[in-house]
């Protein structure tokens, strides 16, 4: 197996030294960004600095600084709400995406501004990189702190260049070489309904959409679909080339879920009727170590950063994992991507087997 190359100076990557003040006064404290360090932080040192129109003078620079450290956390500027969020996503990389192929609730709030996951407030987000399992992900996703909870909430992240350091080679072997299978079903009232992930109320529409993106399906209810992709584990950056740890493996597994709701699944619901589940590439069940071993290598190298009102924070989502953590109080954090991969690059993408075949677990 080729392993994945981290050494950003031999890619001709060099440390932003800093972002030039306008006239004689500094507008942002000086910062440098160390590679894998997460976020970089970017705090206005003047009132009403408008983030929107600093970002598009700074573009370049910013683009630079992330795919050093992976984040960039932007604090102390003038963000109007949604509409300046948007304004400032816009200004650091236009393409801005809708949410389609969903696999969490969200609400859209205008354009293409949506709220975070609506997940239960007890309960954490696993650390994922953004709709790794689709054949054309986001290469931005974008988060704007609207109001932070009162307890927790925070967001973790990890750079995905230090997380496969702590994982066996022949761990990372068998993923190159397999692949991960991703089931789902599609249930009114276990999960989304294929209706909602869909955004159409049109099989046609769904059959299509599938097939368009390399994706098996099989209807087996008027309420029920089930469907099934192949993807490599292991995905290359559009810019440096690093060959980078980029799936849902871990979070789309059962384990994942909360042992309470994962045991009643469980109790009604065989485990290919899972709402979520995955296995290596050719139907055989991901073994419990090996999932313990990347949630350790995740975990160790996991960082968080409490959210302030009007932070913006933006992920470069191929070299950075986010999760949230649970929270109690009023928490409401929107955000939006940007910037299909296949702008920039063709994705890795296996043949999905046309028909279902898993092997049953040891």
């Amino acid at each position: 197996m080729e392993r994945p190359s981290f050494n950003l100076a031999e890619r001709g990557f060099k440390r932003p030294q800093g972002l030039k003040p306008r006239g004689s006064e500094a507008l942002v404290k000086r910062w440098h960004a160390e590679t894998d360090q997460l976020p970089t932080r970017i705090e206005a040192q003047v009132p009403g600095l408008s983030l929107a129109e600093w970002i598009a003078e700074q573009r370049d620079a910013l683009h630079e600084a992330l795919r050093c450290s992976g984040g960039l956390l932007f604090r102390g500027f003038e963000v109007a709400a949604a509409e300046g969020f948007r304004a400032a996503a816009h200004a650091f990389a236009p393409d801005l995406l809708n949410y389609k192929e969903r696999s969490s609730p969200r609400n859209q709030v205008s354009g293409e501004v949506y709220t975070s996951t609506e997940h239960p407030v007890d309960q954490p987000i696993f650390l994922h990189n953004e709709q790794s399992y689709t054949v054309d992900w986001p290469q931005f996703i974008m988060f704007y702190c609207e109001t932070p909870a009162a307890v927790g909430g925070a967001t973790p992240i990890a750079a995905n260049r230090r997380i496969v350091r702590h994982l066996p080679a022949s761990l990372l072997e068998r993923f190159d070489r397999l692949g991960i299978l991703y089931v789902r079903n599609y249930v009114s009232g276990l999960g989304l309904s294929w209706r909602e992930a869909f955004q159409t109320d049109r099989r046609e529409e769904v059959e299509a959409f599938c097939a368009e993106h390399s994706i098996a399906h099989a209807w087996l209810g008027d309420d029920h679909l089930r469907t099934w992709q192949r993807r490599a584990a292991f995905q290359r950056h559009p810019h440096s080339g690093e060959r980078l740890w980029f799936n849902h493996g871990t979070f789309f597994h059962a384990t994942s879920l909360e042992p309470g709701l994962r045991d009643a699944l469980l109790s009604s619901v065989s485990p290919e009727d899972l709402p979520y589940q995955t296995y290596y590439g050719d139907g055989s069940p991901l073994e419990v170590e090996a999932l313990e071993l990347i949630r350790a290598a995740i975990d160790r190298e996991t960082q968080r950063f409490d959210w302030k009102a009007g932070d913006v924070l933006i992920l470069d989502n191929m070299l950075a994992q986010h999760g949230r953590d649970p929270f109690s109080g009023q928490r409401r954090v929107l955000t939006i991507m940007s910037t299909p991969y296949s702008i920039h690059a063709q994705a890795d993408i296996p043949d999905t087997p046309p028909t279902l075949v898993l092997e049953a677990s040891r």
